[in-house]
Parts: structure tokens; sequence; C-alpha cells
């Protein structure tokens, strides 16, 4: 398990990933065409979207993605985000860190004809979104690989891997309930990567439950991969 934790083999993914002679301009999943550009964490070489997929799609409770608004954080690509507008989200909010996902996610809005309800926005977490607009779900695929509070980016894809101190989990935790509706949902995406047992002390450190709403375990290379989609209850 400790293996599966490591930072330094998640750089290593993240570089393999980034650097591959034969990463793609354009990739398929789920049936559809999608662009990919630079320095955008590929979703053809991880099945951790896919899972993403799954969870929203089974998530009884939250009419995604056939209806409603939705606030992305970490778009990438934005598959996503253009696959709830595709499936009948009204309105789709796509926030990414990293510039060159903003416009990768663009441009498959535009590809799949949805850019009328996918608006894309360049942000740390809620930071640069407008403060009036609330979400019926908020949803992270979160970075879940803990790295050493001191560790510094060296490429913009690495912020899609790792979170140094779980600094964002722990802004995440806080303000995610805050940009739901009233009958809204703050979901995150974790995994057996990450440190549950401090993701649990974030919660209840900044006064939020973690609620159990689906689990898949998968095969992801050589390792054996537990995914979890939590919501994030204000207590």
């Amino acid at each position: 398990m400790r293996e599966v934790r490591s930072y330094v083999r998640s750089l290593e993914r993240s570089e393999r990933a980034r650097t591959r002679p034969d990463r793609p301009r354009v990739f398929t999943m789920r049936g559809r065409i999608w662009d990919l550009l630079d320095e955008v964490f590929a979703p053809n070489y991880s099945p951790s979207t896919s899972v993403s997929l799954e969870f929203l799609g089974s998530f009884d409770d939250v009419e995604l993605p056939r209806s409603g608004s939705l606030l992305e954080i970490g778009s990438g690509t934005g598959i996503v985000a253009v696959t709830a507008a595709l499936m009948g989200c009204d309105r789709v909010l796509a926030s990414d860190i990293n510039p060159q996902a903003v416009r990768n996610t663009e441009l498959n809005a535009r590809r799949h004809g949805v850019s009328g309800r996918v608006r894309s926005v360049h942000s740390d977490l809620f930071a640069a979104l407008p403060p009036h607009e609330r979400f019926d779900t908020v949803f992270w695929h979160s970075n879940y690989v803990l790295a050493p509070p001191g560790f510094r980016y060296r490429a913009p894809q690495e912020c899609a891997y790792v979170d140094p101190g779980y600094e964002a989990h722990r802004r995440f935790l806080a303000e995610a309930p805050r940009w739901t509706t009233p009958y809204g949902a703050a979901l995150l995406h974790f995994s057996s990567r990450g440190d549950l047992d401090t993701l649990r002390r974030l919660a209840d450190e900044t006064g939020r439950r973690l609620v159990q709403r689906s689990r898949r375990v998968i095969r992801d290379g050589d390792d054996r991969v537990e995914h979890l989609l939590f919501q994030v209850v204000a207590d």
C-alpha cells in the first residue's frame, strides 16, 4: 500500500504520460473523440476519469449528468464537464489551475457542440469564481496523492497528480459546501493512492463530514486501486 501512495511513483507516472513519444493529439473515450493538449492530464493513460463518469452517472441522489448545474474543479481535458452537458446539464462551469487545461476544456466543448453550456475558467479551486454562483453539484476528481508540504511543481501536469501537504484538499473541504444550492451536493473523488486518514483528519478540522456514496476497485497498471466517492457535508 505504501508504494501505491508514493508521491515519487505518481510523479514518475505523470512524467511518462507527459513525455511518451506516442502521446496523441486526440483520443477516444466512451465512444467520443477528445482533444488532448500538452501539459494536460491524459485520461487515455489512466482509468480514473472513466471511474469519475461512472460515479456521477450512478449517484442516484444527484441528477447528473441528466440535468441541473455542475461545477467541476480540475476539469483537465473537459471530459466530465462536456459529458455532463451532453447528457442534459444546462449550466456547467469547468475550473482548472492549469491554463492549458482551461483551453483543452474549451476545445472539447466546441468539438462536441456544447460551448453555450460549458464555461471554462482559470482558477485555483474556487478563487476566481463569481462569488454569487451556486451549483447543484460541485465535483472534484482530486490530485489525491499526498506530497511533502515543501514540494514545488516542476510541470503544470503535476498539479493533477499530487497535492503538497494536502493544502488544496483542506481548502476544498472547507469551501466546497458553500458553493452548492440548498439541496446540492459537494462531491470528492478520492482513492487509495491518497492518505484517507489525513483526509478524514482534515475534514474534522474544517468542520466537515465525509459520507461515502460509491466505491470502485480497479486495476491501474500493476496496482489494485480503490476509488471512493465522498459527499462533503457541513456538520
